[in-house]
């Protein structure tokens, strides 16, 4: 149904006709009527949240740029942050086998907690115990495989997400922000991330990623 429902939605905002015109209201015209107004271009900013390869494969068939989060409906086994390279890889390689004229973009999503202070410790030096490893569950009825926290200080995570394969194959890395200890410490937290970009002098980047901070929906 999602994919019936997008490829109703990309026909619409590339200008095909969508409405059946009235010709009482229309000046007379007849036959299927295009939304209005159209966006220039809106069908090349279009992303698609995949789960797994496949569906990977379909966003790059379809001309969508790929959106992959913290999680993936599938497990071969391997460290989340290869399967998540692996799905990368073959979303460009059908992108380039379809021949789209224009370059795709490619996001991931990590949950990264900066240790900066005490009250940083206080709040998430659990998690970096609990949470450092993958796991695997089920969603659906579908083995899941969930990517690890990044929890540690900023020099640390630097130097896992440039470990992290999945991260240096994207160019646009999108970050958690912890929601449980409330509104104050959620508008505090994507200041902290500014030393992640670069573990070295200068501050220099690790990747060719952009960097965005997700604040949780209700600061």
């Amino acid at each position: 149904m999602a994919r019936r429902h997008t490829d109703h939605f990309r026909k619409a905002i590339t200008g095909a006709g969508m409405a059946q015109a009235d010709p009482r209201y229309a000046g007379g015209v007849t036959g299927l009527l295009p939304i209005q107004p159209q966006s220039p271009g809106l069908a090349e900013r279009i992303w698609w949240g995949a789960g797994t390869r496949k569906s990977a494969i379909w966003a790059a068939e379809s001309g969508m740029n790929l959106m992959s989060s913290t999680l993936l409906t599938e497990d071969t086994g391997v460290p989340f942050h290869e399967l998540q390279a692996e799905q990368i890889q073959l979303f460009q390689d059908a992108w380039k086998a379809t021949g789209h004229a224009h370059q795709p973009r490619v996001s991931v999503s990590r949950s990264v907690l900066p240790i900066v202070d005490e009250e940083d410790n206080y709040y998430f030096a659990g998690s970096a115990l609990r949470d450092s490893r993958d796991q695997v569950g089920v969603i659906d009825g579908l083995t899941a495989r969930f990517g690890k926290s990044y929890v540690g200080a900023p020099d640390l995570l630097a130097e896992q997400l440039a470990a992290d394969t999945a991260v240096q194959a994207a160019d646009t890395l999108l970050l958690t922000v912890p929601n449980q200890p409330g509104r104050g410490l959620q508008r505090q937290a994507p200041g902290q991330y500014c030393p992640v970009r670069g573990p070295g002098p200068g501050m220099e980047p690790i990747g060719r990623w952009e960097l965005f901070a997700i604040p949780n929906r209700y600061s």
